[in-house]
């Protein structure tokens, strides 16, 4: 019940941030017509796979030198982009990472889905790579790997509240390297975010509350702008794996309020970068961990 309620509350804020980005660009309607605009017109959307390809790649030369403004930590794993292969892509999401190998043989890849490109938009490009790739789970899963010292569970396990957390708060982070200068790419980090919030709703909703599928998928209608491609193939992942969902948002929530108590405790101490490696440095922890490391730091002056 209480994760609903923060679900519901996201939502209706969230919302209120898309208004103000209507506004910046001086859409003349409803967020239901903006959400139509944004869904069908087609200067946000490629007519090439390569296009898409082609576009991340755009983006990776943008993102990666602004990265050490904020990390003092750069995995020595390099990755790829690729589209995800033609046998999987139907089913698959808009964009999904895979793990470089622990002795560097092999890259970590970021896949880009390029299957009905009219429900893979441009303004969903930004707030996407920063997730997947840098400084997301690339940056969390390759550090994790150069763990080399700790218990091989610590290197190889996982905690989704914290690196889906992490994920969704590295898409945060989009201004200070170099992203969301157009106000559909931050539009776009807004609908994700959004996104998460809805996963809090409608999961819930189907697995305490008894939600139909048709119910899910008309909340997430009435309340985004998502394809029907998307939206059937995210509620069936809802339904086939409970809660999974929810470790986004409230992941991402932890992180969001132990930066800011930082921030408030250390005043002129506080240091982005280092913050980031204690998040990061230790590998996947539960949030509870986390938050416990962090209040050490914090006791010790940020150091």
């Amino acid at each position: 019940e209480q994760i609903h309620a923060i679900g519901l509350a996201e939502v209706t804020r969230i919302h209120g941030e898309m208004q103000g980005v209507m506004n910046q660009v001086e859409f003349d309607g409803d967020l239901q017509a903006f959400f139509a605009f944004l869904n069908t017109d087609s200067q946000f959307y490629f007519t090439e796979r390569q296009d898409l390809l082609d576009g991340y790649h755009a983006l990776r030369d943008v993102i990666e030198p602004n990265a050490p403004r904020l990390f003092k930590t750069i995995p020595k794993a390099g990755y790829e982009i690729r589209l995800v292969e033609p046998f999987r892509e139907k089913s698959a999401s808009a964009g999904q990472y895979r793990g470089a190998s622990p002795d560097g043989s092999r890259p970590g890849v970021f896949f880009a889905t390029a299957y009905d490109l009219s429900a893979r938009p441009r303004w969903a490009m930004e707030s996407l790579f920063l997730h997947e790739a840098v400084p997301g789970h690339h940056f969390q899963g390759a550090l994790t790997l150069e763990l080399d010292e700790r218990p091989r569970f610590r290197q190889f396990g996982g905690y989704p509240a914290y690196s889906e957390g992490w994920g969704l708060y590295a898409e945060s982070l989009g201004r200070d390297l170099g992203a969301y200068t157009d106000p559909y790419q931050y539009f776009g980090k807004l609908n994700a975010e959004l996104w998460r919030a809805i996963r809090l709703v409608v999961d819930t909703g189907l697995h305490y509350y008894g939600w139909t599928r048709e119910e899910v998928l008309e909340y997430m209608y009435a309340n985004s702008a998502v394809a029907e491609a998307r939206a059937v193939s995210e509620t069936e992942r809802f339904m086939a794996i409970p809660s999974q969902a929810l470790a986004y948002k409230i992941g991402d929530l932890k992180i969001q309020e132990l930066r800011a108590r930082s921030e408030e405790a250390l005043g002129d101490g506080f240091d982005i970068r280092e913050f980031h490696a204690q998040v990061l440095d230790a590998g996947e922890l539960p949030l509870g961990v986390l938050e416990a490391r962090i209040d050490r730091w914090i006791e010790a002056g940020g150091i």
